[in-house]
Parts: C-alpha cells; structure tokens; sequence
C-alpha cells in the first residue's frame, strides 16, 4: 500500500463509518451552536459604533489591535476564535491514527502491506486533510453567515478567506504532528489525546520554571507547539506569515520524533 492509499483510507474510516457520522454530527451542531450564538451576536454587537471604539482602546491595550484591521468583524472573529478553538478540536479528532490498530494488533497485518514509515505518514497526511475540511468548512459557514445577514458584506471577507485558511492549515499541521507521536506511543485515542495534554502542560510548566530561575532564554518561548499564537493574533493580512516558520519546524521535529518512534516500538 502507498502513502496516499493509506491517506485515502483515513477520509474511509470517517466518513464510510457509524463512529465517523457520529464525530461529523457532533462536530456540526458544536459548530453551529457556536456560530450562531457566539460569532453571530459578538459581530452584530461590535459592529455598534460606540462598542467598537471601546472595544478597540482595550485591544490596543492588550497588544491585539491588529483585529482592527480586519475589513470583516465576523472573519476577523473567526480568526481570533479559531486559534485556539480549532487546535483543540484537532488534538481529539486526530487523537486514533495508530494507538486503535496497534492495541487490536490489526497494525501488524497492516505493515505486512506497507512499511512502517508508509503507515506512519499516509495516517498523518489524512488526518491532515481531514483538518484543512475542517478549515473549509467552517469557513464556508461563516461567509454564510456573512451572506445571509449582508451580502455586500461578503466583498470584504472574501479577499480575507486566503489569509485565514493558509494561516490555520500552518497552525494545525504541527498539532495533526503531536497527535501522529502520542498515538504511537498510547493504545487509544483517549490515551492520546490525554498523553498529549498532560505532556503539553507539563512541558509549559517545566520551560517556565527555567525561563524563571534561569533565564530568560528566547528560543525557550518557541518551543511548544501553538506558541506563536499570542503573537499571530497581534499581526493582520499577509504580515502573518513572518511567524510560519515556528509551525513548520515544530512539524519536522514531532513527525521525526514520531517517525523514530514508530519504527522502534513494538507492534
């Protein structure tokens, strides 16, 4: 079996399956929940005049002024929600690229068909798809949204949508990585998503405790993956992509973690 046969197989066991539908569904009435009752009224109230000028001295205030830049409130909302939303919701959704198959031993019948690296990277290429979906579908709901309630509105989000969707497929793509680690290492998605959150806070802890009493080290302010996202969220339009380094290299490091640890386990 080839990588991207292996990656194809991934969009198979979510939407060719019952526990798939059921994550999908899940996922949509969150989404809408959460759009239209959240993303929805915070616009509509910003957009007030008298809100946006309050609301734009405590962003200055708190060095995310950058918000203001934005042509469209709601994409703009997207964006500072979807941040940290997203990564979240990734780290469960692509928590069971090995650790299920590895637990039933059906992983062993597999790599008598692909090698291990094959396996490891056609899994974490098709979890990685499934997540840039994601992206387009959330944003497609927004500029729906933007569509139902001003249509005119949609010729400012419109040119914005390039910048959101490159900027959010960078910042997934090092947590589809992390995900791709733990789940060599857990025998479930749950374990993996748990091994990832506990390693991820204790990390934090330790690297502040360092950068406290010994430091401080600058390099150390980069280390954990989505650590650039206080910063991306103070920068607008294509000035965003000065921090695209820092997700692609926390992708290299986890997926050559991951890829060793692949090929030393015991499967």
């Amino acid at each position: 079996m080839s990588v991207i046969s292996i990656a194809l197989n991934e969009w198979a066991r979510l939407f060719l399956s019952k526990r798939g539908w059921i994550a999908i569904i899940a996922f949509a009435l969150i989404w809408a929940i959460f759009l239209m009752y959240v993303i929805a009224p915070a616009a509509r109230y910003i957009s007030s005049q008298e809100v946006g000028l309050v609301l734009g001295s405590l962003l200055a205030r708190f060095g995310a002024n950058a918000l203001n830049n934005w042509q469209s409130t709601e994409m703009a909302l997207y964006w500072a929600f979807a941040l940290y939303v997203l990564p979240f919701f990734t780290m469960i959704s692509a928590a069971d690229q090995i650790a299920s198959d590895k637990a039933r031993g059906t992983l062993r019948f597999l790599i008598l068909r692909a090698s291990r690296t094959s396996v490891f990277f056609g899994r974490f290429i098709g979890q990685y798809l499934i997540q840039l979906f994601i992206i387009i579908v959330t944003m497609a709901s927004v500029l729906a949204l933007i569509g139902y309630h001003s249509a005119e509105s949609l010729t400012d989000a419109l040119p914005e949508v390039p910048v959101v969707f490159v900027n959010m497929a960078l910042v997934l793509m090092p947590y589809v990585a992390l995900m791709a680690l733990v789940s060599v290492i857990a025998q479930s998605a749950k374990q993996a998503t748990l091994f990832a959150i506990i390693g991820w806070i204790v990390l934090w802890f330790v690297l502040g405790y360092v950068q406290n009493n010994f430091g401080p080290f600058p390099i150390l302010d980069w280390v954990l993956p989505g650590s650039q996202l206080g910063s991306l969220v103070r920068l607008s339009g294509w000035d965003t992509l000065n921090l695209a380094p820092i997700p692609l290299l926390h992708t290299v490091v986890l997926l050559g973690l991951g890829w060793f640890a692949m090929n030393r386990s015991d499967l």
